[in-house]
C-alpha cells in the first residue's frame, strides 16, 4: 500500500501524523510511505530521520495526497486538502466530523473516501485508545494553563492555584469524570488546588474517588454544575459523546453567575464544546472574555505540545 503523511496545514499544529519509528514498522511489512518535506519538524523529527525510518519524500502536500491509498492525519483536512484526495482512498485522523461543517462531509461522500476517525476507534471493553493519549495530555494541559490564565498578567483574578498558609487555594471544578477530567485532577491536585468533580456515572465518579480520595464529586444535575459553577474559579468541560456533539451543561446564565475573571477550559470544544459560551479559538489567539469570564477553546492544544503528543497516539 501507499501511504502519505502530509505536512499538517491548520495554524499552529505541530503533530504529524507518524514518526519514524511508525514508519519503520510499516516500510518493514512492505509498505511505500511517502512523506512531505519537513511534514514532521514542528514534532522534532527530521526528513534524515524519516529517509534512515525507508520512507521516501515528496516535495508538496499535493504529492503526499496523491501517492497515497492511505492518507495519515492528525487534525480533519482543510476545504482544500480535501479537494487533493484520491477518489476512493482511505483517510484517517482526529477528524471529529460530528461537529464539522456538512459541506466538508458531503465532499468524503461523492468522492467515496473511506474515514477513519481515530476518536471514535473502539477497543472490545468500549475504550477508544488512539482518543486515550491524547486526553490524557489535554487534561494536564488544562490544568497548567488554567494556573497560568489565573495570573493577573493574563488577565485572571490573581489567584496561586495552591494557595499558602492562611491563604485557600483555587477552587477547580471538573465536569466528567473520563479520561480527559482524570488527568486534570491529578493535575489540579498536583498543583495544590481544592477540586470538585461531576459526572452522570455513578461508576466514574467512584473510580475517580478511589484513585483521589482528597477531592469532592457530585452527582451532574442541573441544580449541582448551577451551584458549583457559581462558587468556581475554574471550570474544565472534559465532557465526551463519542460520535455525537457534546451536549450544552453549562448555559450561559451558570456562566454569568460566576465570579469576574474566573477561567472555563473548554476541552470538549473539538466536539463542539460543552458550555454554551464557548466557541473555538486558535493558540495564536487562545482567550476571549464572555460575560466577564476568561474563556480558553483551543480544538488542538495538543498540538502545542507536538512530539509527547505524536509518540503518544502513534503508540
Amino acid at each position: 500500500m501507499n501511504i502519505g503523511i502530509p505536512k499538517e496545514r491548520r495554524p499552529f499544529e505541530f503533530r504529524v501524523g507518524l514518526s519514524p519509528a511508525g514508519i519503520e514498522i510499516l516500510t518493514q511489512a512492505g509498505h511505500k510511505v511517502f512523506v512531505e518535506h519537513e511534514a514532521g519538524v514542528g514534532a522534532g523529527f527530521s526528513d534524515e530521520e524519516y529517509e534512515k525510518a525507508g520512507a521516501r519524500l515528496a516535495y508538496s502536500t499535493e504529492e503526499a495526497f496523491g501517492r497515497a491509498d492511505l492518507l495519515l492525519k492528525v487534525a480533519r483536512p482543510l476545504k482544500e486538502e480535501m479537494e487533493w484526495l484520491r477518489p476512493g482512498s482511505i483517510l484517517a485522523g482526529f477528524l471529529h466530523l460530528s461537529s464539522a461543517r456538512q459541506d466538508k462531509v458531503d465532499i468524503l461522500l461523492e468522492n467515496k473516501i473511506t474515514s477513519i476517525a481515530y476518536e471514535q476507534i473502539k477497543a472490545p471493553d468500549g475504550t477508544l485508545p488512539v482518543l486515550r493519549p491524547v486526553s490524557q495530555i489535554g487534561g494536564a494541559m488544562a490544568a497548567q494553563i488554567a494556573a497560568r490564565l489565573l495570573q493577573n498578567n493574563w488577565g485572571g483574578k490573581g489567584i496561586l492555584m495552591g494557595g499558602v498558609p492562611g491563604v485557600p487555594p483555587a477552587e477547580a471544578i471538573v465536569l466528567g469524570a473520563g479520561v480527559v477530567g482524570t488527568y486534570a485532577t491529578q493535575m489540579f491536585l498536583g498543583m495544590g488546588a481544592h477540586v470538585t468533580v461531576l459526572d452522570h456515572n455513578l461508576n466514574s465518579l467512584q473510580r475517580i474517588w478511589d484513585r483521589f480520595p482528597n477531592i469532592v464529586t457530585k452527582l451532574s444535575t442541573r441544580r449541582n454544575i448551577e451551584r458549583s459553577v457559581a462558587y468556581a474559579d475554574v471550570v474544565v468541560g472534559a465532557v465526551l459523546a463519542s460520535g455525537q456533539r457534546a451536549p450544552i451543561l453549562v448555559t450561559r446564565e451558570m456562566v454569568r453567575s460566576m465570579k469576574p475573571r474566573s477561567v472555563i477550559m473548554d476541552v470538549s470544544i473539538d466536539e463542539g464544546g460543552c458550555i454554551e459560551t464557548s466557541r473555538p479559538t486558535s493558540h495564536e489567539h487562545p482567550v476571549y472574555i464572555e460575560e466577564g469570564i476568561l474563556h480558553y477553546c483551543v480544538p488542538n492544544m495538543t498540538g502545542a505540545v507536538a512530539r509527547t503528543a505524536t509518540h503518544a497516539f502513534v503508540n
